[in-house]
Order: structure tokens, then sequence, then C-alpha cells
């Protein structure tokens, strides 16, 4: 655990998010600073990183993530992200990536309609986004998996397209969980600054509680960023 902070990371909370305590906490054992975004605000704080937290915003009503997409806090997120802001998306917040237009295709059902809650093992196959630096190429990783709509699915031109420029971050090892196209667990934007996966990091950031400390990699990794490019990504 780092002690130094460095670097102000905004955590939203919607109406029935779940993960944004955890979401904060993982920030600070990062090393760096969480700062509370509520979905109703469109003022930022100045934060240098937004993470979308994991959860049931309003109740994954319509579909997953859809109100959640049209709240004025993602407004403010979209137009940092376009400027370059580190944004990452977990689970519900794939969902509501996804459904912003911040990243391409979407979560659907899982195969078997069946919630999938267990530790789940992912390969990291990029590791120069700004959420994976800390990762080896190829590193296999354990975090827990907890979803009923976690199916990632895409048209055949995006999934090629997500393929061959490489922003397939995450896939799923020893198993599909939920027959999400190509294994695909999690994804990155074509400039690497936004990336959202389904399994949750937040939670392997402890042994005490999780089954690894795998996920504390994807949080250093934006710290990481911020403090190698301190005037990039603040929030205006």
């Amino acid at each position: 655990m780092t002690s130094a902070s460095s670097g102000r990371i905004g955590v939203i909370t919607f109406p029935g998010s779940l993960d944004d305590v955890d979401a904060a906490r993982a920030v600070r054992y990062a090393g760096a600073d969480p700062v509370g975004l509520w979905h109703a605000d469109d003022d930022l704080l100045g934060v240098d990183a937004v993470i979308v937290p994991g959860g049931f915003s309003y109740g994954d009503y319509l579909r997953a993530g859809a109100i959640a997409s049209h709240q004025p806090v993602l407004r403010s997120v979209i137009e940092a992200a376009h400027r370059g802001m580190p944004v990452l998306g977990i689970c519900n917040g794939f969902q509501i990536l996804c459904e912003a237009g911040l990243l391409p295709g979407a979560l659907v059902r899982n195969a078997g309609l069946h919630f999938v809650c267990r530790d789940q093992w992912l390969r990291v196959d990029n590791v120069a986004t700004a959420w994976t630096t800390r990762f080896e190429p190829d590193a296999e990783i354990l975090v827990p998996l907890k979803s009923g709509e976690g199916r990632y699915v895409a048209d055949s031109a995006t999934l090629a397209q997500l393929e061959d420029d490489g922003r397939v971050v995450f896939r799923f090892l020893g198993g599909n969980p939920n027959g999400a196209a190509n294994d695909i667990a999690g994804i990155a934007s074509a400039d690497g600054r936004v990336v959202g996966l389904m399994p949750h990091p937040e939670h392997a950031v402890d042994r005490l509680t999780g089954p690894s400390e795998d996920g504390l990699h994807v949080f250093g990794s934006a710290l990481d960023a911020l403090v190698s490019q301190p005037e990039a990504f603040t929030a205006t």
C-alpha cells in the first residue's frame, strides 16, 4: 500500500450504486485521493480521473446503465473523456460507458440467463491503457465477477476493429462465464484513456477481503499516468 497520496480520482454515486465505497477504498490503497461525485451534479470538482462504479444504478430499469448515462455528471464525464481524462467503468459502470457512447458495443443478459458470482481469472491483453500500465504483458489476474448482464456483444465490424486495434484489454480465462463475444471481459477507447470491464478489480486489492491483490494495479496505473502527466487530465 502506498502511503503518499498524489492525484484526485472521482468516484460517482448513483441511486443503486453498490461498489462506490469499495472503489474509493481501492483508490486510497493505490495512494491517490478519492473524491465523491454525485450523479445529479455536473461539477467534477477538479478531479484528475473518474471511476464509474458497479451496482444497479436506477434499479437497471429500461436497460442496465441506460438512465445513468443521461445524468448531469455523465455529461461532464463525457466532455472530460474527450479531452483525455482517464475514466474507468466497472460492471454497471462499463454498462453506463457503453450506453453513453464512450465505449462501443453493449452488455446484455448472460448466456443461460443466470447471475454469475465467482472469482474469475482474466488475461491482460493490453498494458498500454491508462489503467493497465503496471501489469506485465499477458498477465493472468484473479478478481471477482458478479453480474447478470455482463455478456459483451458488438457487431462483427466493431469486434474486428477492437481486435485489430488491440483494444481488448481483459479477456476471460478458464472458461467463458457469460458467453461474451471473443471472451471479452473489458475494452478500451481508441486513445486508451477510457476502460470498461465487467469483473471487479476494487474487490481484489487486499488479501484479507478478496481473492488477490491483483486489482490494485488497475488503480495504481491511473495514478502513474496522473503523476507523469499531471496537467493532461484535470477536469476544468
